[in-house]
């Protein structure tokens, strides 16, 4: 008999490879050494907003005295209003320019309570020693972290060990990159490959023996404040070069997709998206 735990990893982190695999074959242009570092300014974020509903899920989920690890805060989305209502949250993130924008957001809005850490997770023996020993936190979150993390097992081991009380994962049931899957068939002629999202994140917690619980909250599409931001985000999703055949094609259909609402602007036919917030009590 085959162990569920196992099937439901591989079968994960196949999604991830037949994913990134596919990038590599079509792109045109590489990454670059900090992949966010030219649309950082997408994520900055009021840490005192009232109106979303995924940050009230998290702030019910808060104690005053409470630790948070944010396990890919980006530009602190979460991990600064989440620092108002706890006494300290620890942010990690591999990308400088996120974490530039995260601490500029910090001065700005006067929050000294963020200990900002930049690497990767699982931390490595280098970066263990800055987050201090096992449990690291009361709560460990990763939102939208995770979708294209290829040994997720090994991932999560680590997040449920690095959390004392709760884990807490935020995720759609695709991708937020999937917004640019429209476009795959008419720029590159195929469709593209999906990442795993939350239906399958739910599925790999119980045949890991976890116990999910799973809120759901909605979020409005991303809207630009201009149409050369919304280029450069779906760009980013489509690894095409200047002036190629692809590019011409990605034209053609943006031209018919964008809309423009207000000052802002996205693209045709996207409606509320759902998110869900799934909490989970790590093994002890």
């Amino acid at each position: 008999m085959t162990d569920p735990s196992v099937d439901a990893v591989a079968a994960w982190g196949d999604r991830v490879r037949a994913n990134r695999e596919q990038v590599d074959r079509l792109r045109e242009v590489p990454d670059g050494a900090d992949f966010y570092a030219r649309v950082t300014s997408m994520f900055r974020a009021d840490p005192r907003r009232k109106d979303e509903p995924v940050l009230d899920l998290l702030l019910a989920l808060a104690r005053p005295q409470d630790t948070w690890l944010d396990i890919g805060a980006g530009g602190g989305r979460y991990a600064l209003p989440l620092a108002l209502a706890v006494r300290e949250v620890i942010a990690i993130d591999p990308s400088a320019g996120m974490l530039a924008v995260l601490r500029e957001l910090m001065q700005e809005h006067g929050i000294a309570n963020v200990r900002v850490v930049e690497g990767r997770w699982p931390p490595d023996g280098a970066l263990a020693p800055q987050l201090g020993p096992l449990p690291i936190a009361d709560v460990a979150l990763i939102a939208h972290v995770g979708y294209d993390i290829e040994a997720i097992g090994p991932f999560l081991d680590a997040m449920e060990a690095a959390a004392r009380r709760t884990c807490v994962a935020v995720l759609m049931d695709s991708t937020p990159a999937s917004v640019a899957a429209p476009f795959w068939p008419p720029v590159h002629g195929e469709p593209r490959v999906p990442l795993p999202a939350m239906p399958e994140f739910v599925g790999l917690l119980r045949a890991r023996g976890r116990e999910p619980h799973v809120a759901e909250a909605q979020r409005e599409p991303r809207r630009f404040e201009s149409r050369e931001a919304l280029e450069a985000s779906l760009r980013r999703q489509l690894w095409i070069a200047d002036g190629g055949e692809k590019e011409r094609r990605y034209r053609e259909l943006l031209d018919r997709l964008v809309v423009e609402d207000d000052g802002h602007f996205g693209l045709a036919g996207q409606g509320p998206l759902p998110v869900r917030v799934v909490t989970w009590s790590p093994p002890r």
